[in-house]
């Protein structure tokens, strides 16, 4: 496996409620992160537009703020290239597979719980009641 897909796998398997479900953790989890990528986006896009009218002469032309920008863009991987695009999209589809494959067997373990309870429950009835086993 890849590190990022045994991340992926721990962290659902670690998942315990809290107020909550797990399901309802990760999806929290997953709106917050959501947010983050939506807030970077439009900071990304105003400072796009900065560039844009600076470019053009709309805005004054400011060195420190370039020098910053260009810092920055530097430390971004610039990777534009097709092997690159499928190997991406095979290791993030590989992640969201052990993703969803780690929630099932959680869900199916705690479905397995409640099975063993009500059948604990009509075990005890059928003693009583003459009734049989859920599953």
């Amino acid at each position: 496996t890849v590190e990022a897909e045994r991340i992926s796998v721990d962290h659902v398997a670690h998942l315990k409620p809290s107020g909550g479900s797990a399901a309802t953790q990760l999806a929290a989890q997953l709106t917050g992160i959501h947010s983050a990528i939506k807030m970077l986006n439009s900071r990304i896009r105003v400072l796009h537009q900065y560039l844009v009218g600076m470019q053009k002469g709309d805005t004054p032309c400011e060195s420190s703020l370039l020098r910053q920008v260009s810092s920055l863009l530097r430390r971004l991987p610039a990777i534009e290239s097709e092997k690159f695009q499928d190997d991406f999209l095979m290791e993030y589809n590989d992640t969201l597979l052990i993703t969803y494959l780690a929630m099932f067997t959680n869900c199916s373990s705690t479905m397995n719980e409640l099975v063993d309870k009500f059948n604990t429950t009509y075990d005890r009835h059928s003693r009583r009641g003459g009734r049989t086993a859920f599953i």
